[in-house]
């Protein structure tokens, strides 16, 4: 004679055939089973990489890399997708005592922004993002839970 015993997994419920004479210990140790570190690594994270710099050339750079070695290790990537770049702008007088003739300086900054979406496994995005960096360029990396 058997018993069914379901119990929730993150995939929905799974029915488990079990003895009705097996103890009830033996039953709570599949159910209660604790997530090991190893399963952790190895379940694939929806991974956001942001990167900004003052540089196109560098950031173009630094892109092409991240692309590169994902598309090596055969992963999912989405990107670079090219955010509107950001000018800042900061107009002053020249004449430091306000006297004569009414000149400016026009000073701006732009700031470019790129977004790379990965499908992966957190270590294999340890090994992409060991790459070098060029100077001046923003690395900012948000995981989220499950793809």
């Amino acid at each position: 004679m058997h018993t069914k015993l379901a119990w929730r997994s993150h995939f929905g419920f799974r029915l488990l055939s079990v003895q009705s004479y097996c103890p009830l210990s033996s039953i709570m140790s599949l159910v209660n089973k604790p997530k090991t570190v190893e399963a952790e690594e190895t379940r694939i994270h929806r991974i956001r990489i942001t990167l900004t710099s003052r540089n196109v050339k560098n950031l173009e750079k630094v892109c092409a890399d991240l692309k590169r070695g994902a598309v090596d290790k055969n992963l999912k990537v989405s990107g670079p997708v090219r955010l509107p770049t950001k000018i800042l702008r900061l107009t002053t007088r020249k004449s430091p005592c306000g006297e004569g003739t009414n000149t400016w300086d026009r000073f701006e900054m732009r700031i470019h922004k790129r977004i790379i979406d990965l499908h992966a496994p957190s270590d294999i995005v340890k090994q992409i993002t060991s790459i070098s960096i060029e100077p001046g360029v923003e690395v900012e990396v948000t995981i989220a839970d499950s793809a």
